[in-house]
């Protein structure tokens, strides 16, 4: 497995700051594209029309719900406050910049330059060793307690999240069944470029991926 070269705190910081940047960016691709929310949009949809919450306040919720779930199986870190800092501003900054096509090719272009720059983003920021941010701690969570690859891990985690959404109404289209089916086989190929020396042992206690998984 490729580790990165070695950085001190400075140079694992950027990656940090770098990773969760694009990664605002590759949602906003995403949303422009116009084929879908993500499956965790769908089941904030879907929760949030038999609650009547609003969608932002139920996707937090959740959120924190998951956060939770995950606690006794890793800590949290640096890297999981800044997931809920940077990312949703970030993709505002970017949205107004990219336009939205109407023409099916280009969406589909559009929405497939958003998921490649998603899972190279998700490599950077975990990669960076300073924890996973709330919903992607589940798969790295998982992974960690009882080594399942990361790729089957987060497809079933999406799979599962899809259908519980749409079960309650929520809305999915074809980019949310691609992401669902794509993000977890691409997460495994990309995390182990961005692993850095201090990720293994990071001061905050998350653990580096077992991307080759103890159990298929």
């Amino acid at each position: 497995m490729y580790v990165m070269p070695r950085f001190g705190l400075t140079g694992r910081l950027v990656q940090l700051i770098v990773g969760l940047s694009l990664y605002g960016v590759a949602l906003a691709l995403m949303i422009r594209a116009g084929l879908g929310v993500s499956p965790w949009d769908v089941l904030s949809q879907g929760v949030s029309a038999h609650t009547g919450l609003s969608f932002g306040l139920v996707t937090l919720l959740i959120g924190a719900v998951v956060l939770l779930a995950w606690l006794p199986l890793q800590k949290p870190g640096v890297g999981t406050l800044l997931n809920v800092l940077l990312v949703g501003p970030a993709a505002d900054v970017a949205m107004p910049f990219i336009p939205a096509p109407t023409e099916l090719w280009a969406q589909a272009l559009l929405f497939a330059s958003g998921l490649g720059l998603l899972v190279i983003a998700t490599g950077l920021y975990i990669g960076a060793g300073f924890g996973p941010g709330p919903r992607d701690g589940l798969m790295t969570a998982i992974n960690g307690r009882w080594g399942f690859r990361i790729g089957r891990v987060r497809a079933v985690i999406e799979l599962t999240v899809l259908s519980i959404g749409w079960l309650l109404g929520g809305t999915v289209g074809i980019g949310t069944l691609a992401f669902a089916l794509l993000v977890g086989p691409l997460l495994q190929l990309t995390l182990p470029w961005f692993l850095t020396p201090g990720a293994a042992a990071s001061a905050h206690g998350a653990p580096a991926p077992a991307l080759e998984g103890r159990r298929s």
